[in-house]
């Protein structure tokens, strides 16, 4: 059988990449808002999809509660849009579930004193490798000196048994 020709190879490069390209273009964020939750006014919605985008899922804890399947996430979301149906501003939710949960529960705590240490953990950590590997480059030696003739045939006899 005869290898395909140049030309149906690059059409079907381009069939794959077009597939390639209609599917990226499909693959958009699950989110874990159920239709339930789904507030009726647009504007209502939008608030509070910004306010769940803002903050941690306390069970998953790398995610935001937007995009958490977990129930307390669920009722996190919930409360946010009672609160907004209620009138309550932005800020006010927030600082209700910040006193309710700790800075924790913002995926961008604030820079202040109980948060100094979070803050600066990764930097501290890169600087504590870079020490590392300075200190073990400083302790190495410059250069080895080179085997006697007695060490080159020691080195080669225990060598023999190996194969090598």
């Amino acid at each position: 059988m005869a290898p395909p020709s140049p030309r149906k190879r690059g059409e079907a490069r381009s069939g794959a990449l077009v597939l390639f390209a209609l599917l990226l273009a499909l693959a958009t964020p699950a989110l874990a808002v159920q239709p339930d939750e789904v507030m009726k006014d647009p504007a209502l919605e939008a608030r509070a999809r910004t306010l769940s985008a803002e903050l941690r899922c306390m069970v998953c804890q790398n995610q935001s509660i937007d995009d958490s399947d977990a129930p307390l996430a669920r009722d996190i979301r919930l409360l946010i849009r009672q609160r907004i149906a209620e009138g309550e501003t932005n800020d006010a939710v927030r600082s209700y579930l910040v006193s309710r949960y700790g800075d924790f529960i913002l995926l961008k705590p604030p820079f202040k004193l109980e948060t100094l240490f979070l803050w600066l953990s990764a930097p501290l950590t890169l600087l504590a490798g870079l020490a590392a590997v300075l200190l073990a480059r400083r302790g190495a030696p410059a250069s080895t000196e080179p085997l006697t003739p007695e060490e080159e045939a020691r080195l080669a006899a225990l060598t023999k048994g190996d194969g090598g």
